[in-house]
């Protein structure tokens, strides 16, 4: 009765769309429901029971013999999922026709012609003017007026009071109403609070009504959400597929995944990727690195990696891009040098760009294997930009992805442990270069996207047993499933530059970036100021990717600050490596769901309006609650605190009143880090790098909270390093719970643990501190037993000796 009461419902819905569209019939073909219109047809198809997928292919114009060829291109570079069966319904009734899933139910009125979607029974979205084509308009991206000979529009009505998130990268505030984003990635060099056009520009939207439409075309175009403010919601595009996806969730963490499942999932990265970088622009030469590692070591700074920027391929900055090839001169024994980096368990990361300079050594032969885009007679495609004269690989051609691919085998076999793929949007790329892909408009947004691709299937072939580290300025929709590691390119070194920082971040983490960072201190400029890069270091602790990077005139490094400032700095990286059990989790938690590392506060209150575009605080995971502080001589800061749990201070234990907001004082040495009530959290001592982890001794923090009498926690733990461990059983879980009920004598808290082992793990004997906060106690009783426990101030130590493949209970009188 409910489901026929909607069909009722839906079918008395009269929206105006194209009024020269008319329907004239429909078919159910390969579980797809085929509508034929008067100027062409739609195919509709669910790929699960939240995902939706509508593509719209015109009649084309007879007088046009191009025009009137237009059939369905089935190739998405975004989508890697295929449609489930048997998971929808076609109904037919007098007005309309309806594809159901338990999730969506997408409605065609037949008079007039309108496509409507509904999740749980609520409208979401309709079309408004659906698809039309636009006669010689202008598409002024930023490369200035480019005079397209049509544009295609899709239109959608959306309604009044909602939000919108999306678009890829950009500084404009949470919430990206009103704006009209170019889409055509590109660096915007320096830029502080406000930039609106960057690296990564991703045709998605998401709504404050918890659904997401992907626009699944790459080719350049526009975003517009609702710049005219007439509730409109469009994309415009040069060319390509007239292709989108509708997807809803039933909460934020779950459309994130439906998502993800759509367009990808990012692989685990290897452990170390969460430590410590060392870089800069850049290191000149082989004596330079050593020395800068020993620095690390002298002052025991932890450390993981070093960043090669230019120079490893020539002594100069301009004229040598494209050489491809360590600098002899500057680089005598780099195959030595990365040995003994590798045998401290330091990677080296190694900087490559796209552009094979007329003027580099590879560049006759770049031309003679025919890897490089050409113009439209066929002949290598050359241009100027800063660096020199130059031609870009085509990446998109079997030979030239596997020339370049062959580039980077050779320097992993001489044991580079990374790669850096930069200038990627292409920085420059002239609409005149043409691809084995495409025209250089038609395949701007994806080169980056496929040159992370082009990494990742090379070291599936040669490498199989490694994860990939391929840190990328660009990308596209779906770039998280090639283990990219993007970051938020040339931000001024500046405080303006450093409050953006948590918008992008929170920004690409819902839309599947989730390891989106940014240059720890600020890149661009010679501003120094060491209050600014201790407190950029303060919030790249709770952030994805701890990596401070600079120009040459402020250095970046831990290791070579000034004695006071090192010491500050130097407790932030040993922090950050003690919290490698938890971070790790968070990692696997992102590759297993699509959860971000970063999360908005409206994750925890969806309901919450004030939430909606706060970004200023956030959660790191789902128990850390994080304010940067991001501005000159703070000495308070305000903070909401969700509502569902009472919140502890991490440095202090203070408790904060779940739902309240509080004027926080702010101090030198950290910014307000909160831990939610309940919460556990897995920490190590320092370590020097992530070759000495080991979990046979480890703290595990729980931090008592009366108001919440259940909570579960875990730990992920494999090797670090060995590719799909998780899918081959090479791995561990533990599992924690904490149950806080009543008895004669007072409240009893019950804490277990257990492990979860893989098949082809071998796990041990672990020696676990239990330090649980902010309670007192009469005894502890473990497996049965009357244990001794410390007491620190208002916390408690208990000593566990957790055998394995066994589970422990620890019973705590209050």
């Amino acid at each position: 009765m409910k489901k026929l009461f909607f069909l009722l419902f839906i079918t008395s819905l009269s929206f105006a769309q194209n009024v020269n569209r008319k329907f004239e019939s429909f078919k159910e073909v390969n579980n797809a429901l085929e509508i034929n219109t008067s100027d062409g047809q739609y195919i509709i198809k669910a790929y699960s029971e939240k995902i939706v997928e509508t593509s719209f292919i015109p009649n084309g114009d007879p007088s046009d013999s191009e025009s009137a060829k237009q059939t369905f291109n089935p190739i998405s570079q975004a989508v890697v999922a295929v449609p489930k069966t048997g998971i929808s319904k076609i109904i037919e009734t007098p007005s309309s026709i309806n594809l159901y899933t338990k999730g969506i139910v997408v409605s065609i009125q037949k008079s007039p012609f309108q496509i409507v979607y509904f999740n749980q029974q609520k409208l979401i979205l309709s079309e408004k003017n659906g698809y039309s084509k636009h006669k010689h308009i202008p598409l002024e991206n930023v490369k200035g007026n480019i005079k397209a000979d049509s544009t295609e529009v899709l239109q959608f009505n959306i309604s009044p009071d909602e939000m919108l998130y999306g678009g890829g990268a950009r500084a404009l505030g949470m919430n990206r109403r009103g704006n009209k984003l170019a889409l055509y990635n590109r660096a915007q060099y320096g830029y502080e609070t406000h930039a609106e056009l960057m690296n990564f520009c991703i045709p998605m939207v998401l709504s404050s009504k918890m659904y997401a439409v992907h626009f699944d075309n790459s080719a350049i175009g526009y975003l517009d959400l609702d710049s005219k403010k007439d509730n409109t919601l469009a994309y415009e595009t040069i060319s390509g597929r007239k292709t989108y996806q509708v997807i809803v969730g039933d909460s934020w963490t779950d459309l994130i995944s439906n998502y993800t499942d759509l367009t990808g999932k990012q692989p685990l990265p290897a452990r170390w990727t969460l430590g410590n970088f060392s870089s800069r622009f850049g290191y000149h030469s082989q004596e330079e690195v050593e020395k800068t590692i020993k620095k690390f070591e002298d002052d025991k700074i932890p450390v993981d990696a070093i960043i090669l920027d230019l120079y490893w391929f020539g002594a100069a900055m301009k004229g040598t891009m494209g050489n491809l090839d360590w600098e002899k001169e500057t680089f005598p024994n780099p195959e030595k040098m990365m040995s003994d980096l590798n045998a401290k368990g330091i990677k080296t990361i190694l900087i490559t760009e796209p552009f094979v300079l007329t003027t580099s050594k590879k560049w006759q032969e770049a031309v003679d294997k025919k890897v490089v885009a050409t113009d439209k007679t066929g002949k290598p495609f050359t241009y100027d930009f800063y660096f020199g004269n130059t031609g870009i690989i085509d990446i998109f051609k079997p030979d030239g992805k596997d020339w370049f691919w062959n580039i980077y085998k050779n320097l992993i076999n001489q044991g580079t442990g990374g790669l850096w793929g930069d200038l990627g949007e292409p920085e420059v790329f002239p609409s005149e270069a043409i691809t084995a892909g495409g025209k250089a408009d038609e395949v701007h947004n994806i080169y980056g996207h496929n040159w992370a691709k082009l990494i990742a299937d090379g070291y599936k072939k040669d490498f199989p047993y490694q994860r990939p580290f391929i840190l990328m300025r660009a990308g596209y929709s779906g770039s998280q499933r090639f283990g990219m590691m993007p970051w938020s390119g040339d931000v001024s070194r500046s405080w303006g530059g450093l409050q953006s920082q948590t918008e992008i971040s929170l920004q690409m983490g819902m839309q599947g970036m989730g390891y989106m960072h940014s240059d720890l201190g600020g890149f661009a400029g010679d501003y120094f100021d060491n209050e600014l890069y201790v407190r950029w270091l303060q919030y790249g602790v709770f952030q994805p990717i701890f990596r401070p990077h600079a120009q040459e005139e402020v250095a970046s490094e831990v290791a070579r600050k000034d004695i006071i400032t090192k010491a500050k700095a130097k407790k932030l990286v040993e922090l950050r490596y003690q919290l490698l059990p938890y971070n790790y989790t968070l990692a696997f938690e992102n590759n297993q769901k699509g959860t971000p590392l970063m999360r908005p506060l409206f994750f925890e209150e969806p309901n919450n309006q004030k939430l909606l575009t706060v970004c200023e605080t956030y959660l790191w995971g789902n128990d850390f609650l994080v304010t940067p502080i991001t501005k000159a001589g703070v000495t308070s800061t305000s903070v909401y605190f969700p509502k569902n749990n009472n919140w502890f201070d991490f440095y202090t234990g203070k408790k904060q009143l779940a739902g309240t907001t509080s004027t926080i004082a702010v101090v030198e040495d950290h910014i307000p880090v909160f831990v939610r009530g309940s919460a556990f959290i897995p920490m190590i001592k320092t370590i020097q790098n992530t070759s000495k982890y080991s979990l046979k001794n480890f703290d595990l923090h729980y931090y008592f909270d009366a108001k919440t009498t259940q909570s579960s926690g875990k730990l992920y733990n494999d090797d670090g390093t060995t590719a799909n461990a998780f899918e081959k059983g090479a791995f561990e879980i533990l599992n924690f719970n904490g149950n806080v009920n009543g008895n004669v004598n007072g409240k009893l808290v019950v804490i277990k643990l257990n492990a979860e082992i893989g098949k082809n793990f071998q796990s041990s004997d672990k020696n676990v501190t239990l330090i649980v906060h902010n309670i007192k106690v009469k005894s502890v009783i473990v497996n049965g037993k009357t244990v001794d426990f410390k007491t620190v101030k208002n916390n408690i130590e208990i000593p566990i000796s957790w055998k394995k493949g066994t589970g422990v209970e620890i019973k705590i009188q209050l």
